[in-house]
């Protein structure tokens, strides 16, 4: 079912799932990128079946996604995690290239047999494209910062009460938790500026009342090339330290408070709309003072013009993210917890 690479025809997506991820995150960004459009979505909820033929007129409501392979180009995962295995095998046997939110499955051994089934998959880890990031990578990429020794990462948020949904309460057995949910983004962002780590050291915790997975989690990797990645994930920060510090021999990055985009699009601002991915600047200090840094604007959507491109551009085109690089992030967060629970360094290969 590859389209064709020369063909101009718009590619049909199909979103399984139509929560948090598929309403919020995948829907729009799909819809705000030339060359797609969501025709489909899978969900059984009957108040979201009404706010996605409301968001996209003409969209096909399925309740499940084997009424959609003979109407989809390409299929987005966008399920609770214990789901994303079963629905990417699903994509690839019937020959539909799949985009998997992160993470991208629950386990190593699902996404080995996700990769192993030889389909055309890719993952969103869509937060490569946040602003403070792609500045991150600007910066080292001119080596404005010298030899880096030192990159700090945190996503805290300060939420004392537990959430309703799965993502709280649905246990283990749903792939919830701090550690999967936001690691998933804070190991993938260290691993692509440094590289895969050789040890993993984590605390992985459950401070809430009532709170079924883990809600406060560190993790220190040691890079190949000597960086130490420190990261904080958590909703019991009610001061919460900057979103990133790179700390290096020629000078530091620091930013604070986290990304627009998604509140941006919980709010219904879409890319393209006048200030949709700017934020006030970062700052640098280095032997001329301390002085500001102007962010890059942040765009989700690039995620998708590259998903476009990769299935236009049939079986040798590049995923805009490789799932084998999601695979790694799952061996690092296997680790961590491993770690954890073994209150010591894990190695790894």
């Amino acid at each position: 079912m590859t389209p064709d690479p020369d063909s101009p025809t718009t590619l049909r997506v199909g979103i399984a799932g139509y929560g948090l991820a598929g309403e919020v995150f995948h829907a729009p960004l799909v819809a705000a990128v030339d060359g797609l459009e969501v025709a489909a979505v899978v969900t059984g909820n009957a108040e979201r079946a009404d706010r996605a033929r409301a968001a996209y007129p003409g969209v096909h409501v399925a309740a499940h996604v084997d009424e959609l392979w003979d109407r989809v180009d390409v299929l987005v995962v966008a399920t609770p995690n214990r789901h994303h295995a079963e629905l990417a095998l699903a994509a690839i046997a019937h020959d539909v290239p799949v985009v998997i939110d992160k993470p991208m499955a629950s386990s190593v051994e699902e996404a080995e047999r996700v990769l192993a089934a030889g389909g055309r998959v890719t993952v969103f880890q869509n937060r490569r494209w946040d602003g403070d990031f792609l500045t991150a990578r600007a910066l080292l990429a001119r080596d404005a910062l010298g030899e880096v020794v030192r990159f700090e990462s945190r996503f805290e948020r300060y939420r004392p009460q537990v959430g309703e949904g799965w993502r709280e309460r649905g246990g283990a057995q749903e792939g919830g938790g701090q550690l999967f949910d936001l690691g998933s983004h804070l190991v993938d962002q260290a691993i692509v500026l440094f590289g895969p780590p050789l040890r993993v050291y984590a605390e992985v915790d459950h401070r809430r009342p009532g709170v079924e997975v883990d809600d406060d989690v560190f993790v220190a990797l040691e890079h190949a090339g000597g960086v130490r990645s420190h990261l904080w994930m958590g909703v019991l920060a009610p001061l919460a330290g900057p979103r990133f510090r790179l700390s290096g021999r020629g000078g530091g990055f620091a930013v604070d408070g986290l990304d627009v985009q998604e509140p941006q699009l919980i709010d219904g601002l879409r890319p393209g709309d006048a200030g949709f991915g700017e934020r006030g600047p970062g700052r640098i200090v280095d032997a001329r003072g301390e002085r500001e840094q102007p962010l890059e604007r942040g765009a989700y959507e690039q995620f998708y013009v590259g998903v476009r491109d990769w299935v236009r551009g049939g079986a040798d085109a590049p995923p805009p993210v490789d799932p084998h690089d999601s695979l790694t992030v799952l061996r690092v967060l296997e680790a961590a917890r491993r770690s954890a629970e073994a209150h010591e360094v894990i190695a790894l290969s």
